[in-house]
């Protein structure tokens, strides 16, 4: 997540943009039988995935930031992991900051294309650390969702898209270009963009974003369900890739367990953890490593990004 107050870097040059896929519908409502079908996320496959990235965040550094070797290699990883699934895969360029920067956007064939359900979550790091929280978290949880949609086999009634941001840390670069060269025709096919940046905090809370009702819901119905209150996102408000969306009118959601704000006793008190520290106390620091991730949260919102994907997609 980016830091707030962060200037958005000037864009010198880049590739075309992917086009996207699809118009705008009413989503479904969430229900048993959507909720029965949804696959529970394997939460050891998402953990390998944010020990791969640690390792070349190790191997590169210490760090996955824009501009810089590990960025690449991770982009590389999940690139490959999806090619291998089935997805068709599209590596979007842009220059911030005197660096080339890149966009990985897969999309899993079928569905109505003029109906697209777009997850999305920051690849990058800060310089500072690895990022395995921020956003290895996110970045891991969808990668993680999409390879279940291939092994299943998943044809959603809508179209599946999935996309990883770099530069987000320097004011939501990738994102913003992304967005910023899709065509207003196209920008309308999207029904709703979901985002997901830091959702395995180590003293987490449960955050939701209320941006769109219908998106809302989804997601509240899916804690309620598990018997986990939650409560309006406000911290990384605007911080974070689904502001380049929201600010061009496509419906936006999402989820979010904590930064750098301080866990109240009332919210210890529903979630657990300990009140009077930060949600994530190695936000933006060397220690957001591996061993900075909550198991519980990280398996939760992993559940809840598949139970979006599936009820919003029609899958």
């Amino acid at each position: 997540m980016a830091a707030a107050g962060t200037a958005v870097a000037a864009l010198v040059s880049a590739a075309p943009a992917t086009s996207a896929t699809a118009a705008a519908s009413a989503r479904p409502a969430a229900d048993a039988r959507t909720a029965l079908a949804v696959p529970d996320i394997s939460v050891a496959n998402v953990k390998a995935h944010l020990t791969q990235l640690q390792s070349i965040a190790t191997a590169n550094g210490g760090n996955r930031a824009h501009g810089r070797p590990g960025y690449k290699a991770s982009l590389d990883y999940i690139k490959g992991k999806l090619d291998a699934a089935g997805f068709t895969t599209t590596v979007q360029q842009f220059t911030s900051s005197g660096s080339t920067g890149y966009n990985l956007i897969a999309d899993w064939p079928g569905g109505d294309t003029n109906n697209v359900v777009f997850s999305g979550a920051h690849l990058d790091s800060v310089t500072a650390g690895p990022g395995i929280n921020d956003n290895g978290s996110g970045s891991a949880g969808i990668l993680e969702t999409a390879l279940t949609v291939a092994r299943q086999g998943a044809k959603p009634t809508k179209h599946l898209r999935f996309a990883w941001w770099g530069a987000e840390e320097l004011g939501m670069v990738g994102s913003r270009y992304y967005v910023n060269n899709l065509p207003s025709s196209e920008r309308a096919k999207i029904d709703g963009y979901l985002n997901f940046d830091m959702i395995g905090s180590p003293n987490p809370g449960y955050f939701v974003y209320d941006d769109d009702p219908g998106i809302e819901s989804v997601f509240k119905a899916f804690f309620s369900a598990k018997g986990v209150p939650t409560e309006i996102e406000t911290e990384g408000d605007g911080r974070s890739d689904h502001a380049p969306f929201k600010n061009v009118g496509i419906p936006v959601g999402g989820l979010f367990s904590g930064a750098d704000y301080i866990k109240t006793s009332a919210q210890a008190q529903k979630w657990g953890g300990t009140s009077g520290r930060a949600f994530d106390s190695c936000y933006h620091r060397s220690c957001d490593t591996i061993s900075n991730i909550n198991d519980t949260a990280l398996d939760r919102n992993s559940d809840a990004i598949a139970y979006a994907v599936w009820t919003l997609g029609g899958a």
